[in-house]
């Protein structure tokens, strides 16, 4: 039996930049973080050649290729494994809430799958193997941070490139500030889930008017990056998510009337800055509150529940091996 854990993150700015209709023109970039709330995934033989396949449904199938779910399906045509296996999945967290849970899970699949035929694939492999399952072959028309931020783990600048290239670069700060930040997010669930994948076709198909847009969110994700390292800036990191939430909620489907107004009560009760985590349209709100307005902030935004999260410093990994 294998057991792999990996993470989900929350994505600070950038995102957009990493779909490849907009860094075969421009590079891409994405500041983002693997937080410490997972998914897990078990593989086991099963007793017979039959496969069983356990997430929010159950299927019990006697070939890989009668699998309706799409990953689980394409993850085990891409390995070459067809019979006897058991592979259940659960979460933290709940799908379609903007923490990236799909690449989460095809990084994690993978990584189970790999580990059971007793093999240890790099965090690169991973990543390019669930973006080949999602992008290529599933032709879900989404970008590539969630499989790498799941895959390498950490706190991260990844850069996307018009000959399909990644470069993940972690952020070297000073001792102390990751930890100031963290203690200075807030992280709300609305109750809205939504389909990234829409919200990201929509934008694709108009990607002559969405260009410029993300061309200033790669930008501010840089300018985050720099408000990081050396002498820290938080306030200014504060501003800049801000800024980034005025710039991306140009973009079709990112808001509506429920969220602005929850952003809003957050901005007027002392947050500096927050975003729709994901491709937006629901899912979770991420705000940059100071210690000091935290309680003020969390009352105005009832009946809305933090959920308490930590960087997290890993990528997917295996847990138990038996």
């Amino acid at each position: 039996m294998i057991i792999t854990r990996t993470p989900f993150r929350i994505s600070f700015a950038g995102g957009g930049t990493d779909l490849r209709a907009f860094y075969v023109a421009e590079r891409g970039v994405v500041l983002a973080s693997a937080i410490d709330k997972y998914i897990y995934i078990t593989v086991n033989r099963r007793f017979d050649r039959s496969i069983r396949v356990s997430y929010s449904r159950t299927e019990i199938v006697e070939h890989a290729s009668r699998i309706e779910h799409p990953i689980v399906r394409e993850a085990l045509a891409l390995l070459g494994m067809g019979h006897g296996l058991e592979i259940i999945s659960m979460a933290d967290v709940p799908a379609q809430t903007g923490l990236g849970s799909s690449g989460s899970f095809t990084v994690g699949l993978l990584h189970a799958l790999h580990a059971f035929r007793g093999e240890h694939p790099s965090a690169e492999q991973l990543a390019a193997e669930a973006c080949a399952i999602e992008i290529e072959r599933l032709r879900e028309p989404i970008g590539k941070q969630d499989q790498y931020i799941a895959a390498y783990g950490g706190f991260q600048r990844i850069q996307f490139n018009a000959d399909e290239r990644v470069f993940v670069d972690p952020l070297i700060c000073a001792p102390g500030t990751m930890q100031a930040l963290n203690d200075r997010l807030l992280l709300c669930f609305t109750g809205m889930t939504r389909s990234a994948s829409e919200i990201l076709a929509e934008q694709q198909r108009d990607m002559g008017a969405t260009a410029p847009q993300l061309s200033a969110l790669a930008e501010v994700a840089e300018r985050m990056r720099t408000a990081l390292i050396g002498t820290p800036r938080l306030d200014a990191f504060g501003e800049l998510l801000h800024e980034s939430w005025i710039v991306k909620r140009r973009l079709s489907g990112v808001t509506n009337g429920a969220i602005d107004r929850w952003y809003d009560r957050a901005r007027q009760a002392g947050a500096i800055g927050g975003k729709i985590l994901g491709a937006g349209g629901g899912g979770f709100l991420l705000l940059f509150v100071e210690p000091d307005a935290r309680d003020a902030v969390t009352r105005a935004l009832v009946p809305l529940e933090p959920l308490p999260f930590q960087f997290e410093p890993q990528g997917s990994k295996v847990i138990y091996s038996g």
